[in-house]
Protein backbone atom coordinates (compact mmCIF):
# COMPACT_ATOMS: atom_id res chain seq x y z
CA UNK A 1 0.00 0.00 0.00
CA UNK A 2 3.61 2.33 0.99
CA UNK A 3 4.38 1.68 -2.70
CA UNK A 4 1.18 2.28 -4.05
CA UNK A 5 0.23 5.62 -2.59
CA UNK A 6 4.57 6.68 -3.15
CA UNK A 7 3.52 6.01 -7.06
CA UNK A 8 0.09 7.45 -7.33
CA UNK A 9 1.46 10.86 -5.45
CA UNK A 10 4.58 10.80 -8.00
CA UNK A 11 2.14 10.40 -10.99
CA UNK A 12 0.52 13.23 -9.54
CA UNK A 13 3.73 14.86 -9.05
CA UNK A 14 4.70 14.77 -12.65
CA UNK A 15 1.66 16.97 -14.19
CA UNK A 16 2.50 19.81 -11.97
CA UNK A 17 6.61 19.35 -12.20
CA UNK A 18 8.77 22.16 -13.56
CA UNK A 19 10.51 20.61 -16.88
CA UNK A 20 13.32 18.28 -16.99
CA UNK A 21 16.14 20.91 -17.55
CA UNK A 22 14.08 23.61 -16.18
CA UNK A 23 16.23 26.33 -15.34
CA UNK A 24 16.18 27.79 -11.52
CA UNK A 25 18.29 31.05 -9.85
CA UNK A 26 19.08 30.41 -6.16
CA UNK A 27 19.44 33.89 -4.87
CA UNK A 28 21.25 34.70 -1.06
CA UNK A 29 19.61 37.24 0.66
CA UNK A 30 21.03 38.56 4.04
CA UNK A 31 18.25 38.53 6.37
CA UNK A 32 14.74 36.34 5.70
CA UNK A 33 11.55 38.02 5.09
CA UNK A 34 9.05 39.22 7.29
CA UNK A 35 5.53 37.98 6.91
CA UNK A 36 4.90 38.03 2.59
CA UNK A 37 2.07 40.21 3.07
CA UNK A 38 2.64 43.78 0.88
CA UNK A 39 0.06 45.06 3.66
CA UNK A 40 1.92 44.02 6.37
CA UNK A 41 5.72 43.65 6.05
CA UNK A 42 8.16 46.24 5.93
CA UNK A 43 11.75 44.28 5.42
CA UNK A 44 14.06 45.33 2.59
CA UNK A 45 14.94 41.35 1.63
CA UNK A 46 10.75 41.36 1.39
CA UNK A 47 10.68 43.82 -1.06
CA UNK A 48 13.32 41.77 -3.04
CA UNK A 49 10.67 39.05 -3.32
CA UNK A 50 7.88 41.13 -4.34
CA UNK A 51 9.51 41.85 -7.53
CA UNK A 52 9.29 38.67 -8.11
CA UNK A 53 6.01 37.92 -6.71
CA UNK A 54 3.79 40.79 -6.70
CA UNK A 55 3.43 43.45 -9.67
CA UNK A 56 3.20 47.20 -8.76
CA UNK A 57 0.65 49.54 -10.42
CA UNK A 58 3.90 51.28 -11.56
CA UNK A 59 7.75 50.52 -11.95
CA UNK A 60 10.80 52.62 -11.28
CA UNK A 61 13.84 52.81 -13.55
CA UNK A 62 17.75 52.96 -12.55
CA UNK A 63 17.55 56.83 -13.00
CA UNK A 64 14.39 56.76 -10.41
CA UNK A 65 11.77 57.42 -13.07
CA UNK A 66 8.37 56.17 -13.32
CA UNK A 67 7.28 53.60 -15.96
CA UNK A 68 3.90 51.31 -16.36
CA UNK A 69 3.36 47.85 -14.98
CA UNK A 70 -0.08 47.02 -14.32
CA UNK A 71 -1.11 50.65 -14.75
CA UNK A 72 -0.23 51.48 -18.76
CA UNK A 73 -0.73 55.37 -18.15
CA UNK A 74 -1.69 58.30 -15.89
CA UNK A 75 -2.61 62.04 -15.65
CA UNK A 76 -3.14 64.59 -12.45
CA UNK A 77 -6.24 66.59 -12.56
CA UNK A 78 -5.50 70.40 -12.62
CA UNK A 79 -6.10 70.78 -9.15
CA UNK A 80 -4.03 67.93 -8.17
CA UNK A 81 -6.72 65.92 -6.21
CA UNK A 82 -7.28 63.12 -8.58
CA UNK A 83 -4.79 60.96 -10.17
CA UNK A 84 -6.73 58.91 -12.95
CA UNK A 85 -5.23 55.65 -14.16
CA UNK A 86 -5.44 53.46 -17.17
CA UNK A 87 -4.79 49.92 -16.48
CA UNK A 88 -3.21 46.92 -18.12
CA UNK A 89 -6.10 44.70 -20.11
CA UNK A 90 -5.51 40.86 -19.88
CA UNK A 91 -3.48 40.58 -16.27
CA UNK A 92 -4.61 37.39 -14.40
CA UNK A 93 -3.58 37.40 -10.57
CA UNK A 94 -2.14 33.73 -9.44
CA UNK A 95 -4.77 32.20 -8.66
CA UNK A 96 -6.51 33.29 -12.09
CA UNK A 97 -8.37 35.81 -10.53
CA UNK A 98 -8.93 38.55 -13.30
CA UNK A 99 -6.99 41.98 -12.79
CA UNK A 100 -9.19 44.96 -13.59
CA UNK A 101 -10.40 48.55 -11.92
CA UNK A 102 -12.28 46.26 -9.14
CA UNK A 103 -9.76 44.26 -7.86
CA UNK A 104 -7.40 47.75 -7.50
CA UNK A 105 -10.30 49.00 -5.60
CA UNK A 106 -9.93 45.71 -3.82
CA UNK A 107 -6.42 46.36 -2.96
CA UNK A 108 -6.17 49.80 -1.84
CA UNK A 109 -8.89 49.88 0.17
CA UNK A 110 -7.39 46.69 2.04
CA UNK A 111 -4.06 48.39 2.52
CA UNK A 112 -6.61 51.05 3.93
CA UNK A 113 -8.69 49.35 6.86
CA UNK A 114 -6.54 46.04 7.36
CA UNK A 115 -5.97 46.34 10.74
CA UNK A 116 -2.49 45.06 10.59
CA UNK A 117 -1.85 46.87 7.59
CA UNK A 118 1.11 49.20 7.36
CA UNK A 119 0.49 50.90 4.57
CA UNK A 120 -2.62 53.13 5.86
CA UNK A 121 0.23 56.28 6.34
CA UNK A 122 1.13 55.96 2.92
CA UNK A 123 -2.36 56.37 1.55
CA UNK A 124 -3.76 58.56 3.92
CA UNK A 125 -3.85 61.30 1.44
CA UNK A 126 -6.74 59.12 -0.32
CA UNK A 127 -10.26 59.86 0.54
CA UNK A 128 -11.23 57.57 -2.22
CA UNK A 129 -10.64 55.16 -4.83
CA UNK A 130 -13.36 54.23 -8.08
CA UNK A 131 -13.32 51.87 -10.45
CA UNK A 132 -14.45 55.06 -13.55
CA UNK A 133 -14.32 52.02 -15.92
CA UNK A 134 -13.40 48.43 -16.20
CA UNK A 135 -9.72 49.21 -16.74
CA UNK A 136 -9.42 52.65 -15.40
CA UNK A 137 -9.65 53.48 -11.64
CA UNK A 138 -9.42 57.00 -10.28
CA UNK A 139 -8.00 58.29 -6.73
CA UNK A 140 -9.43 61.55 -5.23
CA UNK A 141 -7.29 63.04 -2.67
CA UNK A 142 -7.92 64.85 0.40
CA UNK A 143 -5.29 67.12 -0.67
CA UNK A 144 -3.01 67.33 -3.38
CA UNK A 145 -0.23 64.75 -2.41
CA UNK A 146 2.62 64.45 -5.02
CA UNK A 147 4.23 61.22 -3.48
CA UNK A 148 1.65 59.07 -4.32
CA UNK A 149 2.97 57.76 -7.19
CA UNK A 150 5.97 57.09 -5.36
CA UNK A 151 3.74 54.97 -2.85
CA UNK A 152 2.02 53.24 -6.00
CA UNK A 153 5.38 52.19 -7.05
CA UNK A 154 6.29 50.67 -3.72
CA UNK A 155 4.11 47.69 -1.35
CA UNK A 156 1.07 50.14 -1.31
CA UNK A 157 0.40 49.82 -5.66
CA UNK A 158 1.52 46.07 -5.28
CA UNK A 159 -1.33 44.23 -6.44
CA UNK A 160 -2.63 40.82 -4.33
CA UNK A 161 -5.75 38.38 -5.69
CA UNK A 162 -8.61 39.86 -4.00
CA UNK A 163 -10.02 36.30 -3.73
CA UNK A 164 -7.28 35.56 -1.84
CA UNK A 165 -6.99 38.10 0.08
CA UNK A 166 -10.59 38.05 1.27
CA UNK A 167 -10.26 34.17 2.10
CA UNK A 168 -7.10 34.65 3.97
CA UNK A 169 -7.40 38.26 6.01
CA UNK A 170 -4.59 38.92 8.45
CA UNK A 171 -3.04 35.50 7.24
CA UNK A 172 -2.66 36.01 3.61
CA UNK A 173 1.19 36.39 4.07
CA UNK A 174 1.45 32.41 4.21
CA UNK A 175 0.40 31.64 0.99
CA UNK A 176 0.51 35.02 -0.99
CA UNK A 177 -1.25 35.36 -4.64
CA UNK A 178 -0.17 37.93 -6.45
CA UNK A 179 0.06 39.23 -10.29
CA UNK A 180 3.57 39.09 -10.90
CA UNK A 181 5.80 36.93 -13.12
CA UNK A 182 6.28 34.28 -10.21
CA UNK A 183 3.90 32.64 -8.00
CA UNK A 184 4.35 31.24 -4.61
CA UNK A 185 5.32 27.69 -3.95
CA UNK A 186 6.60 26.96 -0.73
CA UNK A 187 8.51 28.66 2.40
CA UNK A 188 10.53 27.05 5.22
CA UNK A 189 11.45 30.60 7.97
CA UNK A 190 14.81 31.00 8.13
CA UNK A 191 15.57 28.54 5.53
CA UNK A 192 14.22 29.59 1.65
CA UNK A 193 11.43 30.87 -0.38
CA UNK A 194 10.42 28.93 -3.16
CA UNK A 195 8.66 30.67 -6.15
CA UNK A 196 8.05 28.65 -9.96
CA UNK A 197 7.39 30.95 -13.05
CA UNK A 198 3.57 31.72 -13.64
CA UNK A 199 2.58 30.76 -16.80
CA UNK A 200 -0.11 32.78 -17.45
CA UNK A 201 2.10 36.03 -16.82
CA UNK A 202 0.98 38.79 -19.06
CA UNK A 203 5.09 39.57 -19.90
CA UNK A 204 5.76 35.77 -19.89
CA UNK A 205 7.68 35.98 -22.78
CA UNK A 206 10.39 38.28 -20.80
CA UNK A 207 10.62 35.65 -18.43
CA UNK A 208 13.66 32.98 -18.65
CA UNK A 209 13.95 31.34 -15.24
CA UNK A 210 11.60 28.37 -14.11
CA UNK A 211 12.11 29.03 -10.52
CA UNK A 212 13.49 31.03 -8.24
CA UNK A 213 14.88 30.29 -4.56
CA UNK A 214 15.68 32.62 -2.00
CA UNK A 215 17.86 31.67 1.00
CA UNK A 216 18.91 33.97 3.54
CA UNK A 217 22.42 33.53 5.25
CA UNK A 218 23.06 36.57 7.30
CA UNK A 219 26.89 36.11 7.40
CA UNK A 220 28.51 37.59 4.28
CA UNK A 221 31.63 35.53 4.16
CA UNK A 222 29.30 32.80 3.76
CA UNK A 223 27.08 33.91 1.72
CA UNK A 224 30.26 34.79 -0.64
CA UNK A 225 31.42 31.30 -0.41
CA UNK A 226 28.45 29.63 -1.31
CA UNK A 227 28.05 31.75 -4.51
CA UNK A 228 31.72 30.73 -5.40
CA UNK A 229 31.12 26.61 -4.80
CA UNK A 230 28.11 27.32 -7.46
CA UNK A 231 25.46 26.70 -4.44
CA UNK A 232 23.96 30.09 -5.20
CA UNK A 233 23.76 31.73 -8.67
CA UNK A 234 23.58 35.59 -6.78
CA UNK A 235 23.67 37.35 -3.90
CA UNK A 236 22.64 40.95 -2.98
CA UNK A 237 24.47 43.13 -0.32
CA UNK A 238 28.09 41.60 -0.84
CA UNK A 239 30.21 43.18 2.05
CA UNK A 240 32.25 46.29 0.80
CA UNK A 241 35.69 44.79 2.09
CA UNK A 242 34.78 41.52 -0.26
CA UNK A 243 34.13 43.98 -3.63
CA UNK A 244 37.89 42.96 -4.55
CA UNK A 245 37.52 39.08 -4.46
CA UNK A 246 34.94 39.32 -6.52
CA UNK A 247 36.29 41.50 -9.12
CA UNK A 248 39.19 39.08 -9.04
CA UNK A 249 37.01 35.69 -9.46
CA UNK A 250 37.06 34.99 -13.47
CA UNK A 251 33.52 33.31 -12.64
CA UNK A 252 31.55 35.77 -11.02
CA UNK A 253 30.33 39.68 -12.33
CA UNK A 254 30.00 42.39 -9.72
CA UNK A 255 27.73 45.22 -9.86
CA UNK A 256 26.68 48.03 -7.92
CA UNK A 257 24.56 51.04 -7.46
CA UNK A 258 24.27 54.19 -5.05
CA UNK A 259 21.61 53.29 -2.49
CA UNK A 260 18.57 56.06 -1.67
CA UNK A 261 18.36 54.55 1.74
CA UNK A 262 19.91 55.41 5.08
CA UNK A 263 21.08 53.62 8.06
CA UNK A 264 20.41 54.82 11.33
CA UNK A 265 20.13 54.44 15.35
CA UNK A 266 16.07 54.54 16.48
CA UNK A 267 15.65 55.63 19.78
CA UNK A 268 12.46 54.76 21.88
CA UNK A 269 10.89 58.35 22.92
CA UNK A 270 7.32 57.12 23.43
CA UNK A 271 6.95 53.46 22.20
CA UNK A 272 5.73 51.99 25.42
CA UNK A 273 7.28 51.04 29.00
CA UNK A 274 10.79 51.15 27.55
CA UNK A 275 10.82 54.56 26.38
CA UNK A 276 10.78 55.52 30.06
CA UNK A 277 14.80 55.79 29.98
CA UNK A 278 17.24 58.26 29.62
CA UNK A 279 17.69 58.29 26.04
CA UNK A 280 14.16 58.08 25.44
CA UNK A 281 13.30 61.05 27.78
CA UNK A 282 16.49 63.32 27.60
CA UNK A 283 16.99 64.77 24.06
CA UNK A 284 20.54 65.89 24.98
CA UNK A 285 21.68 62.26 25.37
CA UNK A 286 20.58 61.65 21.97
CA UNK A 287 22.57 64.81 21.21
CA UNK A 288 25.72 63.43 22.74
CA UNK A 289 25.34 59.80 21.58
CA UNK A 290 25.74 61.45 18.04
CA UNK A 291 28.39 63.85 18.73
CA UNK A 292 30.59 60.74 20.15
CA UNK A 293 30.67 59.20 16.51
CA UNK A 294 33.22 59.45 13.65
CA UNK A 295 30.61 58.68 10.82
CA UNK A 296 33.47 59.39 8.44
CA UNK A 297 35.50 56.68 10.26
CA UNK A 298 32.96 54.29 10.47
CA UNK A 299 31.85 54.17 6.99
CA UNK A 300 35.49 54.51 5.92
CA UNK A 301 36.51 51.05 8.11
CA UNK A 302 32.83 49.13 7.30
CA UNK A 303 32.05 50.00 3.56
CA UNK A 304 35.44 50.37 2.27
CA UNK A 305 34.93 53.64 0.99
CA UNK A 306 31.58 52.57 -1.63
CA UNK A 307 29.30 54.45 1.17
CA UNK A 308 28.71 58.21 2.46
CA UNK A 309 28.64 59.71 6.29
CA UNK A 310 25.26 61.06 6.30
CA UNK A 311 23.13 62.89 9.58
CA UNK A 312 19.98 63.21 7.23
CA UNK A 313 17.20 60.88 5.90
CA UNK A 314 18.76 62.27 2.48
CA UNK A 315 22.57 61.59 1.10
CA UNK A 316 24.95 64.62 1.02
CA UNK A 317 25.39 64.10 -2.93
CA UNK A 318 21.02 65.10 -2.80
CA UNK A 319 19.29 67.24 -3.86
CA UNK A 320 17.05 67.18 -1.09
CA UNK A 321 20.22 67.21 1.88
CA UNK A 322 20.16 70.46 3.76
CA UNK A 323 23.56 72.24 3.54
CA UNK A 324 22.88 73.90 6.94
CA UNK A 325 22.50 70.83 8.44
CA UNK A 326 26.24 69.43 7.54
CA UNK A 327 27.36 65.71 8.66
CA UNK A 328 28.87 66.82 12.34
CA UNK A 329 32.58 66.35 12.62
CA UNK A 330 33.40 63.88 15.91
CA UNK A 331 33.22 66.16 19.35
CA UNK A 332 33.67 63.83 22.26
CA UNK A 333 34.47 66.95 24.85
CA UNK A 334 30.74 68.80 23.56
CA UNK A 335 29.22 65.41 23.98
CA UNK A 336 30.54 64.80 27.65
CA UNK A 337 29.35 68.55 28.78
CA UNK A 338 25.86 67.48 27.29
CA UNK A 339 26.07 63.93 29.70
CA UNK A 340 27.24 66.26 32.04
CA UNK A 341 24.15 68.84 31.63
CA UNK A 342 22.07 66.06 31.67
CA UNK A 343 22.83 65.20 35.13
CA UNK A 344 24.96 61.98 34.18
CA UNK A 345 28.43 60.59 34.06
CA UNK A 346 27.57 57.16 32.16
CA UNK A 347 24.78 56.18 30.86
CA UNK A 348 24.27 52.06 30.16
CA UNK A 349 22.44 51.69 26.64
CA UNK A 350 20.92 48.53 25.46
CA UNK A 351 21.38 48.70 21.83
CA UNK A 352 19.56 46.60 19.35
CA UNK A 353 21.38 45.01 16.34
CA UNK A 354 20.67 42.79 13.53
CA UNK A 355 23.33 39.66 13.72
CA UNK A 356 25.10 40.41 10.44
CA UNK A 357 28.71 40.72 10.44
CA UNK A 358 28.20 44.64 8.35
CA UNK A 359 25.93 45.74 11.36
CA UNK A 360 27.43 44.28 13.96
CA UNK A 361 31.08 45.70 12.72
CA UNK A 362 29.69 49.02 12.73
CA UNK A 363 27.68 48.70 16.15
CA UNK A 364 30.88 47.73 17.54
CA UNK A 365 33.08 50.18 16.72
CA UNK A 366 30.02 53.17 17.72
CA UNK A 367 29.83 51.02 21.02
CA UNK A 368 34.02 51.83 21.32
CA UNK A 369 33.79 55.22 19.80
CA UNK A 370 30.38 56.30 22.52
CA UNK A 371 32.56 54.73 25.42
CA UNK A 372 35.06 57.69 25.29
CA UNK A 373 31.76 60.15 26.05
CA UNK A 374 30.15 58.23 28.45
CA UNK A 375 27.61 55.84 26.98
CA UNK A 376 28.08 52.30 27.78
CA UNK A 377 26.74 50.64 25.61
CA UNK A 378 25.52 46.98 25.54
CA UNK A 379 25.17 45.28 22.08
CA UNK A 380 21.73 42.52 21.85
CA UNK A 381 21.87 40.85 18.64
CA UNK A 382 18.83 39.08 17.07
CA UNK A 383 17.68 38.08 13.69
CA UNK A 384 16.62 41.31 11.89
CA UNK A 385 13.00 39.96 11.45
CA UNK A 386 12.41 39.73 15.55
CA UNK A 387 14.86 43.48 16.18
CA UNK A 388 12.03 44.79 13.59
CA UNK A 389 8.85 43.01 15.99
CA UNK A 390 10.78 44.48 18.85
CA UNK A 391 10.67 47.86 17.47
CA UNK A 392 7.66 48.09 16.15
CA UNK A 393 6.28 46.94 19.59
CA UNK A 394 8.39 49.04 21.69
CA UNK A 395 10.67 46.44 23.13
CA UNK A 396 13.75 48.58 23.09
CA UNK A 397 16.05 51.36 24.32
CA UNK A 398 18.51 52.00 20.80
CA UNK A 399 17.95 49.98 17.84
CA UNK A 400 20.14 50.18 14.77
CA UNK A 401 17.88 49.53 12.16
CA UNK A 402 18.65 50.51 8.00
CA UNK A 403 15.87 51.95 4.88
CA UNK A 404 16.45 50.89 1.95
CA UNK A 405 15.34 54.24 0.40
CA UNK A 406 12.52 55.22 -2.11
CA UNK A 407 12.51 57.46 -4.92
CA UNK A 408 10.74 60.15 -3.77
CA UNK A 409 12.15 61.83 -0.84
CA UNK A 410 8.58 62.03 0.86
CA UNK A 411 9.17 57.83 1.38
CA UNK A 412 12.79 58.11 3.18
CA UNK A 413 10.97 60.71 6.19
CA UNK A 414 7.51 60.85 6.55
CA UNK A 415 6.26 57.58 7.46
CA UNK A 416 9.50 57.37 10.39
CA UNK A 417 8.63 60.55 12.18
CA UNK A 418 5.16 61.86 11.65
CA UNK A 419 2.73 60.95 14.43
CA UNK A 420 1.09 57.40 14.20
CA UNK A 421 2.72 56.71 11.11
CA UNK A 422 3.18 53.46 10.02
CA UNK A 423 7.28 53.25 10.43
CA UNK A 424 7.62 54.88 13.10
CA UNK A 425 8.85 52.96 15.87
CA UNK A 426 10.44 55.80 18.04
CA UNK A 427 6.95 57.32 18.24
CA UNK A 428 7.74 60.70 18.46
CA UNK A 429 5.63 63.01 18.05
CA UNK A 430 5.94 66.90 16.58
CA UNK A 431 3.36 68.98 15.30
CA UNK A 432 5.67 71.28 13.79
CA UNK A 433 7.02 68.50 12.20
CA UNK A 434 3.85 67.05 11.17
CA UNK A 435 2.44 70.32 9.28
CA UNK A 436 5.97 70.84 7.28
CA UNK A 437 6.09 67.02 5.88
CA UNK A 438 2.08 67.25 5.33
CA UNK A 439 2.51 70.62 3.21
CA UNK A 440 5.90 69.38 1.28
CA UNK A 441 3.62 66.40 0.09
CA UNK A 442 0.75 68.56 -1.21
CA UNK A 443 3.22 70.75 -3.06
CA UNK A 444 4.32 69.91 -6.86
CA UNK A 445 6.99 72.76 -6.59
CA UNK A 446 10.36 71.35 -5.47
CA UNK A 447 11.60 74.63 -4.75
CA UNK A 448 8.63 74.68 -2.06
CA UNK A 449 9.10 71.25 -1.02
CA UNK A 450 13.28 70.95 0.04
CA UNK A 451 12.52 74.31 2.26
CA UNK A 452 9.66 72.10 3.77
CA UNK A 453 12.19 69.43 4.20
CA UNK A 454 15.02 71.64 5.25
CA UNK A 455 12.34 73.18 8.26
CA UNK A 456 11.91 69.60 9.14
CA UNK A 457 15.51 68.48 9.31
CA UNK A 458 16.21 71.22 11.99
CA UNK A 459 13.86 70.32 14.16
CA UNK A 460 14.34 66.37 13.90
CA UNK A 461 18.36 67.25 13.95
CA UNK A 462 17.81 68.89 17.60
CA UNK A 463 14.89 66.09 18.82
CA UNK A 464 16.92 63.16 16.81
CA UNK A 465 14.10 60.44 17.23
CA UNK A 466 16.84 58.18 14.86
CA UNK A 467 20.40 59.27 14.80
CA UNK A 468 21.48 58.86 10.83
CA UNK A 469 25.06 57.37 10.55
CA UNK A 470 25.08 57.30 6.94
CA UNK A 471 24.23 55.91 3.61
CA UNK A 472 25.48 52.93 1.87
CA UNK A 473 25.98 51.18 -1.84
CA UNK A 474 24.01 48.00 -2.72
CA UNK A 475 26.21 45.49 -4.09
CA UNK A 476 25.33 42.19 -6.00
CA UNK A 477 27.86 39.83 -7.15
CA UNK A 478 26.35 36.73 -9.54
CA UNK A 479 28.12 33.88 -11.29
CA UNK A 480 28.78 34.18 -15.23
CA UNK A 481 25.95 32.12 -16.17
CA UNK A 482 23.74 34.64 -15.09
CA UNK A 483 22.73 37.79 -17.80
CA UNK A 484 20.31 40.61 -18.17
CA UNK A 485 20.32 42.17 -14.46
CA UNK A 486 20.04 45.37 -14.22
CA UNK A 487 21.42 47.14 -10.45
CA UNK A 488 19.58 50.24 -9.65
CA UNK A 489 19.71 52.71 -6.67
CA UNK A 490 16.54 51.09 -5.03
CA UNK A 491 18.34 47.43 -4.47
CA UNK A 492 15.79 45.13 -5.87
CA UNK A 493 16.88 42.22 -8.04
CA UNK A 494 14.57 42.65 -11.03
CA UNK A 495 14.18 38.96 -12.87
CA UNK A 496 12.61 40.76 -16.41
CA UNK A 497 15.06 39.52 -19.16
CA UNK A 498 17.43 37.86 -16.69
CA UNK A 499 18.67 34.48 -18.43
CA UNK A 500 21.39 31.61 -16.69
CA UNK A 501 23.03 29.54 -19.18
CA UNK A 502 23.59 26.10 -18.40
Amino acid sequence: MKIARFLTSLAAGAVIALPAFAVELKIGLQDDADALDPAQSRTFVGRIVYTALCDKLVDVTPDLQFVPQLATSWKWSSDGKQLIMELRQGVKFQDETPFNAQAVVDNIQRYQTLPESRRKSELSSVEKVEASGEYQVTFTLKAPDVTLLAQLSDRSGMMVSPTAAKAAGAKFGDHPVCSGPFKFVERVQQDRIVLEKFQDYWNKDNIFIDKVTYLPIPDTTVRLANLRSGDLDMIERVAASDAGTVKSDSNLVYADAVGTGWLGVYANIGNGPRADNPMGKDKRLRQAFSLAIDREAAMQIVFDGTGLAGNQPFAPNSPWFDKDVPVPARDVDKAKALIKEAGFDRIPVELAVANNPVSMQMMQIIQSMVAEAGFDVTLKTTEFATLLDAQSSGNYQLSRSDWSGRSDPDGNIQQFVTTGAGLNDSKYSNPDVDKLLLEARQSQDNAVRKQKYDAAETILNEDLPIIFLGHQAWIWAYNKKVSGFVPSPDGMIRLVGVKKSG
